[in-house]
């Protein structure tokens, strides 16, 4: 059923697009306004006519705006049954003005706790109440009422009433009445989670009693890991820092749910290292990653790592892309899938978009400058539940390693160790990951059983074993894996110790004269 408007009710924090929409109503329509503080101000300065909500409610706003929507004669007029007799009588005899229109976003609630240095009463007041309650009534009245809750909408709205003489649809106010509820339901779950960190602060627990969860689709992906699986990409709302989520898709075809995957790997390893690093991750681990003074050689030693894996794989930068390092790329009968980087320089992208086999389909992704670690809580679903844990960052301190063995290491050896243990926690467990210097020569991972994840790295390094060192993302439970090691030719060992037979690793190092450290802690990735 169309549903004419009449009369539209105004209450905006964002006020982008705000004067052109209600112009178009006003000017175009005949729609009376009616509008809250600032919101009537604006539409006011821009030569519009408009009511104060206070004219409407006979009320005026009180406890500095906390207070100005809440009123009867507002929810009256958004809750009323259009077709039921009794309702328009009782509006009648209150002499209470049908609204057929809400346009309201809410108070940057999110935008504000996002912000370091907010305090509680700042969060306080940004908590709006008088917006959801009306979003909430049009919503629940849609058969009679519409509901706007983003400037987005604006347009599709004007489009429809262009359509239809003024009138708006049924099937455009049910569509803006779910957009309602679940943006209230998303601002509510920002409240609580906020809440609830304040809660669990004081007490000392770091999860929550119960666990509220709102992501906004981003986009709808061809398929999930398997083309029978249907599968999207959902984001955090407010999520502003650098990462795949925040990513903006430069050049290629669509993303797959296998690239994002790889794609968030691949950054989250590039970003552990502070000079230019390139890493290449194949299925969700690192098949080759080194640092170097310029990023082209980092490329070209993070290739050289696995090139027989490396191909189809998936890229990722800790600096803008330079033309070196795009040549470099594009040399030779190198294939990958997605490239993710801080940025591209305007040369460097030119290069990597002409290349023959990647023109049409590599897919180019920006995300800015690279800054801090990964944020937020890890979720893993589970049939009928959500494992949830704090992310695997901010515990490793070389400087606390300890030194195990009567060898000591040298300072090169520390340096490729360090690098070798970064590289370590981002490979599946069990994982072993070979170094010389600060690239990697070989991986073991994800296998059943350590001694397989060292036997593999062994294969993979092959003559770059001898003098390379080890990590180990869990401690060793017997020698074997020392042994074998040693017989290959590696030279130093990091572990993060803790097993009851520490000591027989520890001696079969001092057998060979290998120093061993322990960093005390574990980073399984199962």
């Amino acid at each position: 059923m169309l549903r004419p408007i009449r009369r539209a009710l105004f209450s905006v924090s964002d006020k982008t697009g705000l004067v052109d929409f209600a112009r178009v109503l006003a000017i175009k329509y005949n729609v009376e306004l009616i509008a809250t503080g600032g919101t009537m101000r604006a539409l006011a300065d821009a030569g519009l006519a408009v009511k104060d909500v206070a004219d409407l409610t006979g009320f005026p706003e009180i406890l500095d705006g906390r207070v100005k929507t809440l009123h009867p004669a507002v929810f009256a007029g958004l809750l009323a049954k259009r077709d039921k007799p009794e309702h328009m009588t009782t509006l009648a005899e209150h002499n209470l003005p049908e609204i057929d229109l809400v346009v309201c976003n809410l108070y940057p609630f999110e935008q504000t706790v996002a912000k370091s240095g907010v305090t509680v009463p700042q969060a306080i007041e940004n908590i709006d109440i008088g917006g959801p309650c009306m979003i909430r009534a049009a919503a629940k009245n849609f058969e009679a009422v519409s509901v706007l809750v983003d400037p987005k909408q604006y347009t599709p709205f004007l489009d429809v009433l262009a359509q239809n003489g003024g009138s708006v649809t049924r099937l455009m106010r049910l569509t803006s009445a779910k957009e309602a509820f679940a943006r209230i339901q998303q601002y509510d779950t920002a409240i609580a989670g906020y809440f609830d960190g304040l809660h669990h602060g004081d007490t000392g627990d770091a999860q929550p009693d119960v666990l509220q969860v709102s992501l906004i689709r981003k986009q709808t992906l061809r398929y999930g890991e398997n083309p029978h699986q249907t599968a999207a990409f959902y984001t955090e709302p407010g999520v502003a820092r650098p990462c795949v989520a925040t990513a903006q898709q430069l050049h290629g075809k669509e993303l797959s749910y296998n690239n994002i995957l790889d794609l968030d790997s691949a950054l989250n390893l590039a970003r552990e290292f502070a000079d230019p690093a390139a890493v290449v991750i194949k299925h969700n681990n690192p098949c080759g990653a080194a640092t170097a003074p310029t990023l082209a050689d980092a490329f070209a030693h993070a290739w050289e790592g696995d090139p027989l894996s490396a191909f189809g794989g998936i890229l990722a930068f800790n600096r803008t892309v330079d033309p070196a390092t795009a040549d470099a790329l594009a040399t030779g009968q190198r294939f990958v899938e997605c490239i993710i980087a801080p940025d591209f320089d305007a040369d460097a992208f030119e290069i990597l978009i002409t290349k023959p086999t990647w023109k049409k389909n590599v897919r180019l992704l920006k995300v800015g400058p690279l800054f801090g670690s990964p944020q937020g809580t890890d979720y893993r679903r589970v049939d009928g539940g959500l494992l949830v844990q704090a992310r695997d960052v901010g515990a490793d301190d070389p400087a606390a390693w300890r030194v195990v063995t009567k060898t000591e290491p040298t300072d090169a050896q520390r340096a490729a160790l360090w690098f070798a243990w970064l590289v370590c926690k981002h490979v599946k467990s069990n994982a072993i990951v070979l170094a010389q210097g600060t690239q990697i020569v070989g991986v073991g991972a994800g296998q059943m059983s350590r001694v397989d994840s060292t036997q593999i790295a062994i294969k993979k390094a092959g003559e770059r074993v001898k003098g390379a060192v080890l990590a180990s993302d869990a401690f060793f439970p017997f020698a074997d894996n020392v042994e074998a090691a040693a017989a290959a030719g590696v030279v130093a060992m990091v572990q993060p110790g803790g097993s009851q037979r520490d000591q027989e690793s520890i001696d079969a190092c001092d057998r060979h004269g290998i120093p061993m450290l322990f960093t005390g802690v574990r980073h399984f990735r199962h």
